[in-house]
């Protein structure tokens, strides 16, 4: 594997009862990129993120990161060698303050991550940290906020912040602005390229506009195959790639 590219997959694949999610897909994401999957409803986004993830195992291919094979290597593990996923819905714990959900990422990390039981003087020991980490995505000033009490877009900072105490060297997010009105975007947005400074990024997103607003690279998978691959300018030009999403042409406002 070229010494640039962080994770590739090779010919993976993902069958169910004889429906073919994700078939033969071939993928290089280069270090310290940000990588947009797209694609139409059902063309097997967020089941290649579980492959990658090891939450399904692939039926065949292989799976490369940082030059070394991790197909079937446990999610767990997978996490602690610096691929860290971010979920689709926000998961984060709703009665605890900001600052204790990050500390519980942070004690994740020293591998005692439900040590609830332990002193409030050693917990607070792993406070500096947390507090940096909620500097860094705009919520310091909310470390003793409840997090149900939270908007959905700072849950979502949350969560990232909860994911950035894992030290991760790439970031798998998966829809990191479902759900969102455009300011939460535009918030999400900025944190995203905040954190991916020094960092790799593989995201999957519906909103063109936001793959358009940040990302190097677009890989477009339609019925689990790759469909087309390059930068935006090119995917979003590419015939093929409009006759996938229904004859729309893709623009920034679609939302696909």
């Amino acid at each position: 594997m070229s010494s640039d590219i962080i994770l590739e997959t090779r010919g993976l694949s993902k069958e169910f009862r004889g429906f073919t999610a994700v078939n033969d897909v071939d993928l290089k994401i280069k270090k310290g990129h940000i990588h947009a999957l797209i694609g139409p409803n059902g063309a097997g986004k967020t089941t290649f993120f579980n492959l990658l993830t090891h939450f399904l195992p692939p039926t065949r291919g292989e799976i490369i990161f940082q030059g070394k094979a991790i197909t079937g290597t446990r999610a767990n593990q997978i996490a602690k060698l610096g691929l860290v996923r971010s979920f689709q819905i926000s998961a984060v714990f709703g009665q605890m303050t900001v600052l204790e959900n990050v500390r519980v990422a942070l004690q994740s990390k020293q591998g005692n991550s439900f040590h609830f039981w332990k002193s409030e003087r050693s917990l607070n020991r792993l406070n500096d940290r947390a507090m940096e980490l909620l500097e860094n995505v705009g919520l310091s000033r909310f470390a003793d906020t409840v997090t149900n009490e939270l908007s959905y877009g700072r849950k979502r900072a949350l969560e990232l912040a909860t994911t950035m105490a894992l030290d991760p060297v790439m970031l798998l997010l998966d829809e990191p602005t479902q759900g969102m009105g455009q300011e939460d975007v535009d918030m999400v947005v900025d944190l995203v390229r905040r954190v991916a400074v020094g960092r790799t990024v593989l995201m999957v997103e519906h909103n063109l506009s936001v793959v358009s607003r940040l990302c190097d690279a677009i890989t477009v998978l339609a019925r689990g195959s790759i469909l087309a691959e390059g930068d935006y300018a090119a995917v979003s030009a590419n015939p093929a790639v409009r006759e996938a999403y229904l004859g729309t042409a893709v623009t920034e406002e679609v939302a696909v």
